[in-house]
């Protein structure tokens, strides 16, 4: 008899131990689940913001696109496109062959710089991302101030045109190791990287240089990727890295409702380990913080096909919201490449500043602003690109006046599942975005 009594001690020591009752009882108790309704019910109110989304998005895509020609401008702006390697190779030659004309009639040689500094840059309303506007600087090889950049320069043509020849890609960090002692540091060699595009007149993706893998995707997303078929279902909780390369994505098919676009690697992973995308067909991407230009690629190209909105949960704080527009805008130093890079009318979905309170956000969980964070949202809120949305000025506002800012893990003071079972289908059946 002995035996059996041990037996079901244990059994009930397993039980104490492992809380089996615990879990159920915290989640009936979690903050604002009660006004929860069924999966069902918010599903048909997200189903009618993708209808709303396809109609808008397929009627632009079947007239003719907005571009810089067809407006008129006070100041003359540039953009480049996308251009086989052909084109490309042909384009370095026929540069590399005026250089070599004004060489031989006495005059040296300098590089036309596209200027891409702040003061040469312009967002524009009507396209609602920042373009770089057409003012051009001198890089004189004759120069002691300029030589060595225009070194660099010539170098990295020699470079992107032996990878036309090729027909092959490297990454930036592979084009930095060609020439260690001429680049320096690899920040000197993208900066040229980008120069060359403007230079050229096409996109850095033409010039066969990427970036290594950065950003991932999981969810309701089926893509070839170079001949062969990915199930982002089917891909763990660590997902599918994004290729560098975009060429290699094509057949993209979904039943997904919304694209979800995550700032931070830690809630991305939560809400892939919870399958969040199984109880609302969405598709999860991230580029774990500040975003990479395969993940901008992928996304905006992933919007464009599929004619799904897209939702952006970020840090409520200046950055998240940087962040965000990086993704919408686009970047003031790729601004020569916005039209490519773009996604355009993302929403922001949270964590957004009047979520501290509305959703009681313990204050051992909000961080104090630094005096950088205000400046940064201060600066912000000058931004046009900020301006135009006027839910945006309201929370940054907010922000600025509290000096409070909070990450997204914030939520986790609730439960470690707070944010995929009560956060986010909270703001899904509220249509609380931005």
């Amino acid at each position: 008899m002995a035996p059996d009594k041990k037996k079901k001690r244990r059994r009930n020591d397993d039980s104490s131990d492992s809380d089996s009752e615990a879990p159920a009882a915290r989640s009936s108790s979690l903050p604002f689940k009660k006004q929860l309704k069924s999966d069902a019910t918010i599903l048909s109110s997200l189903k009618s913001l993708t209808a709303k989304t396809a109609p808008s998005t397929s009627t632009s895509s079947s007239s003719k696109a907005l571009t810089l020609a067809d407006l008129s401008l006070a100041a003359a702006c540039r953009e480049v496109a996308d251009l086989p390697l052909s084109a490309v190779q042909s384009s370095i030659e026929s540069l590399i062959l005026s250089l070599a004309h004004s060489i031989l009639s006495g005059n040296g040689f300098s590089f036309s710089v596209p200027s891409r500094s702040s003061a040469n840059q312009l967002y524009v309303p009507e396209l609602d991302r920042i373009v770089l506007k057409d003012k051009s600087s001198l890089r004189p090889y004759a120069s002691v101030a300029t030589v060595r950049k225009t070194t660099i320069t010539a170098r990295i043509l020699q470079l992107v045109h032996q990878l036309c020849l090729k027909s092959i890609h490297v990454t930036k960090r592979d084009l930095f190791y060609t020439d260690v002692k001429l680049f320096q540091d690899q920040t000197q060699s993208d900066a040229v990287l980008d120069d060359v595009s403007c230079i050229l007149g096409c996109t850095r993706s033409s010039l066969n240089v990427i970036a290594a893998e950065k950003g991932v995707v999981v969810g309701r997303l089926i893509f070839s990727d170079n001949g062969d078929m990915i199930d982002c279902t089917k891909m763990g909780m660590g997902g599918k890295a994004i290729p560098p390369n975009i060429d290699r994505v094509g057949d993209m098919q979904s039943d997904a409702v919304f694209i979800l676009l995550v700032e931070k690697d830690a809630a991305y992973m939560r809400l892939a380990e919870d399958r969040f995308y199984n109880r609302f067909p969405c598709i999860i991407v991230t580029a774990k913080g500040q975003p990479d230009v395969a993940t901008r690629l992928f996304l905006r190209k992933m919007k464009m096909e599929l004619k799904l909105p897209v939702l952006a949960l970020v840090d409520s704080d200046p950055y998240g919201l940087k962040i965000l527009s990086v993704y919408g805008c686009g970047s003031k130093n790729m601004s020569y490449d916005s039209a490519n890079l773009t996604t355009p009318d993302i929403k922001w979905l949270g964590i957004r500043p009047s979520d501290l309170d509305k959703y009681k956000i313990p204050e051992q969980c909000r961080l104090p602003m630094t005096e950088q964070d205000i400046k940064t949202g201060k600066d912000l809120l000058e931004e046009d690109f900020v301006k135009k949305n006027p839910g945006w000025v309201e929370e940054l506002s907010l922000m600025v006046k509290t000096k409070q800012k909070a990450e997204i893990q914030a939520l986790s003071s609730f439960g470690f599942q707070y944010l995929s079972e009560v956060y986010l289908p909270l703001k899904l059946q509220q249509k609380d975005w931005l």
